[in-house]
């Protein structure tokens, strides 16, 4: 046989081969977009009337039994639609998101070994001929919706997703049915195995999911910036203001100030916080050099404690102390060193100070256990060496267990320059009160009540730009505290 005929035989399997890895791509690929369109709400197939809530995707339907039935509340009383409708469009809806899941489990497997991956494509491949009878329950539904007796108080409606995931079901079974024709039959010895880089991937991508979720799917949140938005009223291109907003906040005097006195506010607090951020390291260091094993246990339960209690808790036992009956007040009574008593709570004075301090109070035993983590990492034959040329014992914490921990500390302090603008709102909201309510509102209670609160009267689009500009600026920070970093310490986060 020719040397051209060997070459030609030995390319049919990688040729195939190839082909098998383009399909398996694709589906992969369509899988990732049917996952994200269950929490798209445009593309919600069970949205079948009006009455159903038009912010509900596919997830939200299929997870929530009564953001279905909340819209249909009159219609059921009156006996315009039978309960039975909606319960079939609840479980389609179920069906829809388990077999979506399903698909999602499938497509894991994919990344496996042969015999893991065969496995992975038949998941799929079921999975969507599932997810495709799931919407075929839906017909039924709206053809009962349209024989209703007022249809038009209900306003049936065809989904558009209803022929959106009916695609995607369908192509992911079809590609699903190539790739099994495609990949080669696992031999017996082969085990339902997975490279050692793709287990690590799956482990995070739970985190990254929750990532996007909670991080950077809120920022949909930020096109009320542009619109002149009402709570209650949707969002359409009749109040659509473009940049309105954005120009209002530096335009209005009053504005402006409000802008300058809650900045102060809000880095004047943060920077106690950055420049007392060594305590936390110092705490720990002490924690450790306690010999006394159960003692040392103690006083970091005890510490640790605080971070566990909501700051509603922290208030009314800041409250039982410092009010004008509270025990302070009390006790310097009784001893008659003041005939009456001081409400501390409820002055304005010196409020930055008392605001770190319960800060302090309340998160130095939490943020002291990253440091005793580091500090236990810290290679013990330094210490003995040390021990042995005669260093002492704050020699050593100095020139090992200091230096050992720099690295943490400089990490945790870029990240806390990063969120220098973001030093949360409970804290300060349960604290405030007409005396202090100057000088203790920071940026994001200020955004809060400027959205929701008084003081603005429920401004959404105006709190959502300050929340932009927040989110802006401390990206800004973080990328030039990561630039000095690297500068200087030739190291950086980034």
């Amino acid at each position: 046989m020719s040397e051209t005929n060997l070459q030609n035989i030995g390319s049919v399997p990688e040729l195939k081969l190839q082909k098998n890895n383009i399909y398996i791509l694709l589906l992969r690929g369509l899988v990732i977009i049917l996952v994200i369109s269950i929490v798209i709400p445009a593309l919600n197939p069970g949205r079948m009337s009006s009455l159903i809530d038009k912010n509900a995707a596919l997830f939200t339907m299929a997870t929530s039994y009564n953001s279905l039935f909340t819209g249909f509340t009159r219609a059921l009383s009156r006996g315009w639609v039978d309960s039975s409708t909606l319960n079939i469009i609840y479980f389609s809806s179920l069906l829809g998101f388990l077999c979506t899941a399903a698909a999602a489990a499938g497509c894991c497997m994919t990344l496996g070994k042969k015999r893991l991956q065969r496995l992975g494509t038949l998941v799929i491949t079921l999975g969507s001929a599932a997810g495709i009878l799931s919407l075929m329950l839906l017909l039924p539904a709206y053809s009962a919706l349209l024989n209703t007796i007022k249809p038009s108080a209900i306003e049936p409606m065809f989904a558009f997703g209803f022929w959106a995931f009916l695609l995607l079901f369908a192509l992911c079974g079809v590609l699903g049915f190539i790739n099994m024709r495609m990949i080669p039959k696992a031999a017996t010895e082969d085990k339902y195995e997975m490279e050692a880089k793709y287990k690590l991937f799956l482990m995070i991508l739970p985190f990254a999911v929750l990532c996007f979720l909670f991080s950077y799917l809120p920022l949909w949140g930020w096109r009320y910036s542009f619109f002149d938005y009402k709570p209650g009223l949707g969002l359409s291109w009749d109040n659509f203001v473009g940049f309105k907003w954005f120009t209002f906040l530096f335009r209005n005097a009053a504005g402006r100030q409000d802008i300058v006195r809650v900045m102060t506010n809000t880095l004047a607090m943060s920077g106690l916080g950055i420049a007392t951020s060594f305590l936390p390291m110092a705490f720990a260091i002490f924690l450790t050099e306690i010999k006394i094993g159960k003692a040392r246990k103690f006083i970091q339960v005890v510490t640790t404690i605080p971070n566990f209690i909501s700051w509603v808790l922290v208030f009314s036992f800041a409250f039982a102390l410092f009010s004008t009956e509270g025990f302070i007040n009390s006790v310097l009574i009784d001893f008659g060193l003041i005939k009456s008593g001081t409400n501390y709570l409820m002055s304005g004075d010196h409020i930055w100070l008392k605001m770190w301090l319960w800060g302090t109070w309340k998160g130095l035993g939490w943020g002291a256990i990253i440091y005793i983590a580091g500090i236990s990492s810290i290679d013990q034959q330094l210490y003995e060496a040390a021990t042995v040329d005669g260093a002492g014992r704050f020699k050593r914490i100095w020139h090992i267990t200091v230096p050992g921990l720099m690295p943490t500390f400089f990490v945790l302090l870029l990240l806390s320059i990063a969120g220098i603008l973001s030093n949360g709102m409970d804290q300060y909201y349960v604290f405030r009160n007409s005396s202090n309510q100057n000088s203790i509102e920071v940026l994001d209670l200020y955004v809060y009540l400027l959205g929701l609160g008084s003081n603005g009267s429920g401004n959404i689009p105006l709190a959502t730009v300050v929340g932009m500009l927040k989110s802006i600026i401390s990206i800004s920070l973080l990328m030039g505290a990561n630039k000095v970093s690297r500068l200087i310490r030739g190291e950086s986060i980034i």
